[in-house]
């Protein structure tokens, strides 16, 4: 396999537009998800069967007392070593496209196990759709990417939180904008930027990272 692409989400620069949720809709054809309140501007408040990409939004207050309002742009990670590929039993269900790295569903999926598929992402990421009964979730885009196009999130960006590239320049990327931040986040850091191709920037322990994703 080529050393492929990647994305970074760079959370010290989303605001929140969700800009990304919205061309995701748009350009997969995915139709809008009733929802309901939860005491929060999220909305919706989870990924499901026609919602691939959700801008999570977290609030309360630091150590330090002062309140925080922090955004991230969640979506698929597109494993480098894909572990969702080894739980699938359906041969051409699940494909790691050679030339990009992107980690792709088919319908074939409808004949997998939604259970194993989802236990097995350590992102929590795959949904089933309840119509067609397939497991799906974000494709980076494949479409687009083939044809010389940036993924639909990253064009509609507003902010340059998200970029996308060859993933050598994508790390190259990463740790100039860590070291950046560094100087006025010491705990800016990437996180497991080794083994994903979808590279979240973030401004604070990454445990609490993972903590507001699973929200």
């Amino acid at each position: 396999m080529s050393n492929g692409k990647s994305i970074i989400v760079d959370t010290s620069r989303c605001t929140g537009c969700r800009g990304c949720q919205v061309a995701c809709k748009q350009w997969n054809g995915l139709p809008a998800s009733p929802t309901t309140q939860t005491g929060t501007y999220q909305n919706p408040p989870d990924f499901n069967g026609c919602t691939y990409k959700v801008v999570r939004f977290a609030d309360g207050r630091g150590e330090d007392g002062k309140p925080y309002w922090y955004f991230t742009s969640d979506m698929c990670r597109h494993c480098v070593e894909p572990p969702c590929l080894a739980g699938s039993s359906v041969e051409g269900g699940m494909i790691h496209d050679e030339a990009t790295g992107a980690v792709v569903y088919t319908p074939k999926t409808k004949d997998d196990d939604f259970e194993t598929a989802q236990s097995v992402c350590p992102y929590n990421v795959p949904r089933k759709n309840e119509e067609s009964g397939a497991i799906v979730k974000c494709t980076m885009c494949i479409d687009r990417i083939s044809n010389g196009m940036v993924p639909a999130c990253v064009q509609s960006c507003p902010t340059g939180a998200m970029v996308f590239g060859d993933r050598d320049e994508i790390l190259a990327e990463v740790e100039r904008r860590v070291a950046e931040l560094k100087k006025t986040h010491p705990k800016a850091q990437a996180v497991d930027a080794d083994s994903v191709r979808v590279i979240f920037i973030v401004t604070d322990d990454p445990a609490r990272y993972h903590d507001r994703l699973k929200a």
